[in-house]
């Protein structure tokens, strides 16, 4: 990989109206990396998402995609929404939504999708292994094909950088193993920038972790110290440690 940045992010602050919601963070991650991002609901971790992505506006600061300007490079980043967000219940097949992945600014009401356009969705959601699924509508979906298919949609610009916000809150355990094992298959040739509650993801997936609590409280390897994750989450350590590996979370006293 290349020493270029995939995301620089200096000095950023958003705030949602008076309330600050992240302060002063800054992030470099390089190309290639699979960074993971942890930190207390309301930590502001979607937030960061949403600023690199352009949804929302920042405060103060900087933030550049591949060394450009971040609404430029847009086109660059793939992004998976957290499941919650969505209606699950609309009429429309698992096809038509990663289809959607294809559409462009400024379409005419008579737009049609390409063949080529259907020949490369089918060819992703073979690759995220829901195939057999194209013509589902999404409200027949399970939890972990709902979220194979946001996967695949994001996936249909070829994303040199893609953005995930909890992307296995919602799925079973197997299904979980699945998307991560797809995450690390992705990453061999795109940057990935992870946002989970998931700790056993942490240990065994990421190459780079961030804790965010409204600031940045850790940029680093992927393992935790007591003390960074008492600032993280303000709560005793051991509530978080219970059966996680201790890659994550070292024992007490242990340096």
């Amino acid at each position: 990989m290349s020493g270029e940045y995939a995301v620089h992010i200096e000095n950023l602050s958003v705030h949602y109206g008076q309330t600050p919601a992240i302060m002063g963070v800054c992030l470099d991650v390089s190309d290639g990396e699979y960074l993971g991002i942890i930190g207390p609901n309301g930590g502001g971790k979607s937030t960061l998402l949403k600023a690199i992505l352009g949804l929302i506006p920042i405060s103060s600061g900087n933030i550049s995609i591949y060394g450009g300007n971040a609404h430029k490079n847009r086109s660059l980043v793939g992004y998976v929404p957290q499941f919650a967000v969505l209606n699950r219940k609309f009429p429309i097949s698992l096809l038509e939504v990663v289809l959607t992945g294809h559409l462009k600014q400024g379409l005419s009401p008579f737009f049609r999708y390409s063949s080529k356009d259907e020949e490369s969705v089918h060819a992703l959601l073979e690759r995220v292994g829901i195939e057999s699924l194209a013509n589902r509508q999404i409200s027949e979906l399970s939890g972990g094909e709902f979220q194979k298919m946001l996967i695949a949609r994001a996936l249909a610009t070829n994303p040199k950088l893609l953005l995930l916000d909890e992307p296995t809150a919602s799925v079973d355990a197997a299904s979980r193993d699945q998307i991560y094992g797809l995450l690390a298959e992705l990453n061999k040739n795109m940057t990935i920038i992870l946002v989970t509650h998931d700790l056993l993801a942490v240990s065994s997936q990421v190459t780079r972790l961030a804790c965010l609590n409204g600031q940045l409280v850790y940029h680093g390897e992927p393992e935790l110290t007591e003390k960074v994750v008492n600032n993280l989450y303000s709560c005793p350590v051991d509530l978080i440690a219970h059966g996680v590996p201790h890659r994550v979370l070292r024992d007490h006293g242990e340096e």
